[in-house]
């Protein structure tokens, strides 16, 4: 038995009827900027994580651009960024002309560390930004209170963690900041590239708001130097249709980490770990293992597909290499150790099966 790492075929077979509802809706409607399904969306997003705005944007990393733009971070300042990451994290500070300041992970969850946290602060300190990794969530008590301490804001970034929950409260409730992205692999994934920011900050969501159109709240009317980040009215109409199905979808994807934990203990493998105060999303199912390559390789010839979350720590890249960071012994570690088995609300009994078969024999 074949099973892919990813099909995205999968959620619009589906909801096929519903989808095509949608996008008919909106192409009958010649509205396709800013118009009501946009609208509509953000209030449910926004209902749906607990918090009082979402602006939506046109991806998770024009998301944490934006953010640290309305909060006026920029050249001379420094963000506190996860050393195990994806790029996407460390370039929104990046753009904005601050410096990323790098934290090891926690080896269990593999989010920040919050014990590496205030070692890494200086007087140019401005923000934390956590990364709820995986669909894990980052240890926010901790970090906040570090924060408070500090009086620095914290940006968090949840691409991986729509519906995760931290404490029994949605990433995104209040007094969050969060942003998501709905790429069209993540767990609430549009049919292009999108993202959000969801706050309950008004006047950081006003700010998100002119700066994602132009700077401008009316035609030709221009405040600020802005930008074009938006999210469509297809991709909205989208995103509303899978937004009612996400708890549903999340459940399956987390009865498939189930059947992998139990059904994976006991090899020479690590398996993924869940914090007592948490609730994975499971957009990925990362395991360990000291001879990853071969692993991959032996599952590949049994036709399970994975992939590597992720092959390069973000400071060896060569696009950071001239900041001259590191060394970061976990997460180069962790770079050459994890692999993500095939997970998802689509995978059918026979193929989580299939999957455990093959890294039993693989291992």
């Amino acid at each position: 038995m074949t099973v892919p790492f990813l099909d995205l075929r999968a959620p619009y077979l589906e909801l096929r009827e519903e989808i095509d509802d949608a996008v008919g809706r909106v192409l009958r409607s010649g509205w396709y900027l800013l118009g009501p399904e946009v609208e509509a969306f953000e209030a449910e997003f926004a209902a749906y994580c607990g918090a009082a705005h979402c602006v939506t944007v046109g991806s998770g990393g024009d998301a944490l651009t934006l953010i640290l733009r309305a909060l006026g971070i920029g050249t001379g300042d420094e963000v506190i960024v996860p050393a195990h990451t994806f790029i996407a994290t460390w370039l929104a500070v990046s753009d904005v002309g601050a410096t990323p300041v790098p934290v090891e992970p926690d080896p269990a969850t593999f989010t920040m560390d919050p014990a590496r946290i205030e070692a890494a602060i200086t007087p140019r300190t401005q923000a934390i930004l956590p990364v709820h990794l995986y669909g894990h969530p980052a240890d926010l008590d901790t970090v906040r209170a570090i924060a408070d301490r500090h009086g620095l804001a914290v940006v968090e970034d949840a691409a991986q963690a729509p519906g995760a929950v931290h404490n029994g409260r949605r990433i995104g409730a209040a007094p969050s900041t969060v942003a998501f992205s709905f790429y069209p692999g993540k767990n609430l994934g549009a049919l292009g590239d999108s993202g959000a920011v969801v706050t309950s900050d008004r006047q950081l969501a006003d700010k998100v708001r002119l700066l994602r159109n132009y700077g401008s709240r009316v035609k030709y009317r221009h405040e600020v130097l802005g930008t074009n980040s938006r999210t469509d009215e297809l991709q909205a109409a989208v995103l509303r249709v899978k937004l009612a199905r996400l708890d549903e979808w999340n459940a399956r994807r987390a009865r498939v980490a189930d059947r992998y934990l139990a059904g994976l203990k006991g090899l020479d493998l690590d398996l993924p770990e869940v914090a007592s105060w948490a609730e994975h999303a499971w957009h990925l199912f990362v395991v360990r293992a000291a001879d990853r390559d071969a692993l991959a390789a032996r599952l590949g010839e049994a036709g399970v597909g994975t992939l590597v979350h992720y092959p390069v720590a973000v400071h060896a890249s060569p696009a950071y290499q001239p900041l001259g960071l590191g060394p970061f012994p976990l997460s180069e570690r962790l770079a050459g150790e994890v692999l993500s088995l095939p997970i998802g609300p689509h995978l059918t009994d026979d193929q989580v099966g299939a999957v455990i078969s093959a890294v039993r024999d693989a291992v």
